[in-house]
């Protein structure tokens, strides 16, 4: 990359999702919706793949009111983050999922989001612990973040948001090689789960117990 090139590089995660998908906001056929496919999107990222797939997939898991997206991007979390456990530097993807279309638009409009209610967030990473990022660190993040991808993967209340939101920090701290943030999304997420599992029935078993209280007393 040239010295002019880097200087007119988006900086962020988020802008530079938000550089790689704009150009194809218009259409193939008129009238029709932009839509991009997840191989064409995966060879668009290049040398940091790993990183800004995982966050473009977990953002539509963050935020609340986002519907079909979450369902269309958990899997690929999932084939993303094991294949980081397993040592690829780079991402391979089978050929049904290279071929699963995802809205543009959609996935624009849930960066913005993103970067109205978080992009102060974003800001705060840089470079640190540089050495927790690196080729043998993400096998062990990559391992660590099957679980909260999994989460996502399970169509159920409070599933979603949280894991999402940990794999996304994570996702920023491998892209920016901030391992503070790496470190505080693996967190988040492995807690919340734990907090569900362990809660879990106990809210199943007390909501149950309400309702046959109330249909005693009835």
């Amino acid at each position: 990359m040239s010295a002019h090139q880097a200087s007119h590089s988006p900086r962020g995660a988020l802008a530079k999702i938000e550089a790689i998908l704009t150009p194809h906001l218009e259409p193939a056929e008129p009238g029709g919706k932009a839509t991009i496919t997840l191989g064409a999107l995966s060879d668009l990222m290049e040398e940091r793949a790993f990183g800004l797939l995982l966050l473009v997939l977990a953002l539509p898991c963050c935020l609340p009111f986002v519907y079909l997206l979450p369902q269309l991007v958990a899997l690929p979390m999932v084939v993303l983050a094991v294949q980081m456990a397993s040592g690829r530097r780079a991402p391979w993807l089978p050929e049904t999922l290279r071929k699963r279309q995802l809205p543009v638009a959609g996935l624009l409009d849930v960066v913005n989001r993103a970067k109205r209610y978080g992009g102060w967030l974003e800001k705060l990473a840089h470079p640190r612990f540089a050495s927790l990022t690196g080729d043998r660190a993400t096998r062990i993040i990559g391992a660590l973040l099957v679980v909260p991808c999994l989460s996502i993967l399970v169509p159920l209340p409070l599933t979603n948001t949280v894991p999402g939101i940990g794999v996304a920090l994570a996702a920023i701290g491998l892209i920016e090689r901030d391992a503070l943030f790496v470190i505080l999304g693996v967190l988040a997420g492995l807690i919340w789960i734990a907090l569900l599992v362990v809660g879990g029935p106990a809210l199943i078993y007390f909501l149950i117990s309400l309702v046959l209280n109330r249909g005693a007393a009835a």
